[in-house]
C-alpha cells in the first residue's frame, strides 16, 4: 500500500487552511473597504496610541510574511517535502498560526482588545513551538531554509513586537494613561525585556537572522513613531533605536560564534 496519500492529503489541507486564513486576514485588514486595523476598536492600535506603538510603515512586513506563507504552502506540497518528517510535524502548527492571525484581525474588527491579547499570546506560543520544531533539524536545502525557516522566523520576530504593542494598547483601553509620569522608564524596561527575549531566541537558534531582523524592524519603527507621530518621545525613540541595534549586533555575533564552533549549541 502506498504511503503517499496520507502526506498528500495533509499537504492539501494545509494549503486550504493557510489560504482561507490569509484571505480572511486580507479582507479583515480593510484592504477591500473594511475598517483598517489602526482605526478599529476606537483606534487603540493606531501608531500614536501608546509609546510602544510602531509607526504605520512597520506593518508592511506583513506583505513579506504573507508572501512567505504562500511560498511555504506551495513548497510543502512537493514530493520531497511530503516525505519530510520535519514538514509533517510543522504542517498543523503552520495552519494554526495562520488561522490565529486571521482570528486576531477579526476580534479587533469586532472591537475586543481584550480578546485580541488572548489570541496574540496563543499565536506567539504557536510560533515559538514552530521555532523549536525548525530548530531541531536543519532545512533540507536553501529553498526550504528561505520559505520555511525564513518565513516563520520573520513571523515570530514580528509577533514578538506586535504582542508588546497589543498588550500596551490593551492597558490603555482599560484606562491607563499612556504618558504617565515616568512612562519612559517603563517603556525602557519593556524594550530591554524584548531585546533579552530576542537575544535568547538568537542563542537558541544559533544566530538565525530572520527573527532578529523582524523584531529589530519593529523596534526601529517604534523609534520612528516617537518622533513622527503625535505621541513624541525622544527618550523612547532613542531607547527603541538602541534596542534594535543591540539585537541585530548581538544576533550577528552569536551567528559568528556558532559558525566558528559548529559542535556547540
Amino acid at each position: 500500500m502506498s504511503k503517499q496519500p496520507g502526506p498528500l492529503v495533509a499537504s492539501i489541507l494545509t494549503v486550504v487552511a493557510v489560504a482561507i486564513a490569509v484571505a480572511a486576514a486580507f479582507i479583515g485588514s480593510g484592504a477591500l473597504g473594511g475598517t483598517p486595523i489602526n482605526e478599529a476598536a476606537g483606534g487603540i492600535l493606531s501608531e500614536d496610541s501608546t509609546p510602544l506603538a510602531p509607526a504605520g510603515p512597520a506593518f508592511s512586513i506583513w506583505s513579506v510574511i504573507y508572501t512567505g506563507l504562500v511560498a511555504y504552502t506551495v513548497h510543502q506540497l512537493l514530493p520531497a517535502a511530503r516525505r519530510s518528517s520535519r514538514q509533517a510535524e510543522l504542517r498543523p502548527w503552520a495552519a494554526l498560526s495562520a488561522a490565529l492571525n486571521a482570528a486576531w484581525i477579526w476580534v479587533v474588527q469586532l472591537g475586543s482588545v481584550t480578546a485580541s491579547v488572548g489570541v496574540i499570546i496563543v499565536l506567539l506560543a504557536v510560533l515559538i513551538r514552530i521555532f523549536l520544531i525548525l530548530r531541531a533539524e536543519r532545512p533540507a536545502g536553501a529553498v526550504e531554509a528561505i520559505v520555511t525557516d525564513g518565513t516563520f522566523g520573520l513571523y515570530l520576530g514580528w509577533v514578538c513586537v506586535a504582542t508588546v504593542a497589543n498588550i500596551t494598547a490593551w492597558g490603555v483601553s482599560l484606562g491607563a494613561d499612556p504618558t504617565f509620569t515616568g512612562y519612559e522608564y517603563a517603556a525602557g524596561a519593556v524594550l530591554a525585556v524584548t531585546v533579552g527575549i530576542g537575544l535568547g531566541t538568537a542563542w537558541a537558534g544559533r544566530g538565525r537572522l530572520a527573527p532578529a531582523l523582524a523584531t529589530s524592524w519593529g523596534l526601529a519603527w517604534i523609534a520612528a513613531g516617537r518622533v513622527t507621530t503625535d505621541l513624541v518621545s525622544p527618550a523612547v525613540a532613542w531607547l527603541a533605536g538602541t534596542a534594535a541595534g543591540i539585537l541585530l549586533l548581538g544576533t550577528v555575533l552569536i551567528r559568528i560564534r556558532a559558525e566558528r564552533r559548529p559542535g556547540l549549541g
